[in-house]
């Protein structure tokens, strides 16, 4: 997102971690834009304050530690209900079988109904404006505005 921006002449805001192997944020970030954070946790808070979705592509450990907490809380109606977008279907479904979890009864069936599946840019893009149509019934405007 942030090279994407960088590109087209825009601005993007970062949310970096200091970490002992990374000697810098991400360079596409705009400067004046590029917030550092010391606690996992803490930063996590500040991005789901500010996010109206969440597209995850494929990463380790930090992308499902985000992944699993927005769904967790989405689930529990902890925060406001907002589009979480796994991009690349083959790669998020041989990593997480969801189908297995409902058929454990450890989630319910509609728990599936918190993510979509894309392949593009474009696919994820689409998913997150019908999410926020009037058409959607699985996110109300209420829910939306964070209920």
């Amino acid at each position: 997102g942030n090279r994407g921006a960088f590109d087209a002449g825009g601005r993007s805001m970062g949310m970096s971690i200091f970490l002992p192997f990374e000697e810098a944020p991400n360079p596409y970030i705009t400067p004046e834009l590029c917030f550092q954070f010391h606690y996992f946790a803490i930063r996590k808070m500040h991005f789901l304050m500010r996010a109206v979705a969440l597209v995850s592509f494929p990463g380790g450990l930090g992308t499902l530690d985000e992944l699993f907490e927005v769904l967790t809380l989405t689930q529990t109606r902890k925060i406001r209900r907002r589009p979480i977008v796994l991009v690349g279907r083959d790669f998020w479904q041989r990593l997480i079988d969801f189908d297995v979890l409902v058929e454990h009864g450890v989630i319910s069936p509609e728990d599936k109904n918190l993510f979509h599946y894309a392949e593009t840019a474009e696919e994820a893009w689409d998913a997150i404006k019908a999410a926020y149509s009037g058409d959607n019934p699985a996110l109300t405007a209420r829910q939306l505005k964070g209920n």
